[in-house]
C-alpha cells in the first residue's frame, strides 16, 4: 500500500494547469471513489503521465482514446479516463494562495462585480492593522483597488458583495465545476457531473 499522504502530494502536484502540455489526448484522473481529484483545475495527466501510471500499475483504464502508442514491445490506446487504485485523501485545508482566492471570489471583483483584470484587496487595509488572510482578502478590479485605497469600507462608501471567509474543500470544489476548462473530452463527462443534481 503505498503511503497516502506522499501519494496525494504526488498526484496532486503533476496535474497542470498549462493547456499546452495537455493539447494532445490528456487524461482524466478519478480518485478510487470515481470523482476527479479536482475540479479546478480538472485532474488531468499528461498522456506520457497516464502511460507511466498504467504500467507502474496504480491505475485502472476505464476509457480510451482512438490514439495508440506504441514501444518497441508494445501497443496501448491512450488512456482517456483512469482511476487510482488507492484512495488519495482529499486536503481538508485550502491553501490561501493568490489562485484560490481569485477562485473562491469566482474571478470578479467582490465590491462592483467585474470580471478580467483583477487583483486582491486588504477589506481591513494592512496600515490599519488589516492581516493577510481569507477572511480580510478580496478579489478586487483595479479602479476599485484604486477607489478604496487604505479607507475603510466605511469612509470609502463601498460595499462588499459577500463577507470573505475561509472556503472549504467542497466549496471549492463546487465552485471550481462552474468554470470547465475550454476541452472537455466525451469520455469524461458521466464521471464529471455523475453527482450533479439532476434538473427538475
Amino acid at each position: 500500500m503505498l503511503d497516502h499522504d506522499h501519494t496525494a502530494l504526488e498526484f496532486r502536484s503533476q496535474f497542470v494547469r498549462d493547456p499546452s502540455s495537455l493539447r494532445r489526448n490528456p487524461a482524466l484522473v478519478l480518485n478510487a471513489d470515481y470523482r476527479p481529484l479536482s475540479y479546478y483545475p480538472l485532474s488531468l495527466w499528461p498522456w506520457q503521465e497516464a502511460v507511466k501510471a498504467v504500467f507502474l500499475d496504480r491505475v485502472t483504464i476505464l476509457a480510451e482514446y482512438d490514439e495508440v502508442v506504441r514501444s518497441q514491445r508494445a501497443a496501448m490506446r491512450m488512456p482517456s479516463v483512469v482511476v487510482l487504485k488507492d484512495y488519495v485523501r482529499p486536503q481538508k485545508r485550502v491553501a490561501f494562495t493568490r489562485f484560490n482566492l481569485f477562485l473562491r471570489d469566482e474571478f470578479c471583483c467582490q465590491y462592483c462585480g467585474a470580471r478580467g483584470d483583477l487583483t486582491f484587496d486588504h477589506v481591513v487595509p494592512r496600515s490599519r492593522g488589516g492581516v493577510t488572510s481569507w477572511e480580510n482578502v478580496v478579489a478586487a478590479c483595479a479602479p476599485c483597488n484604486l477607489r478604496k485605497a487604505n479607507k475603510s469600507l466605511q469612509k470609502s462608501g463601498m460595499r462588499l458583495r459577500r463577507t470573505p471567509e475561509r472556503p472549504s474543500t467542497e466549496q471549492m470544489h463546487a465552485i471550481g465545476r462552474r468554470f470547465p476548462p475550454n476541452h472537455l473530452h466525451h469520455t469524461w463527462m458521466d464521471f464529471l457531473y455523475w453527482d450533479a443534481e439532476l434538473d427538475s
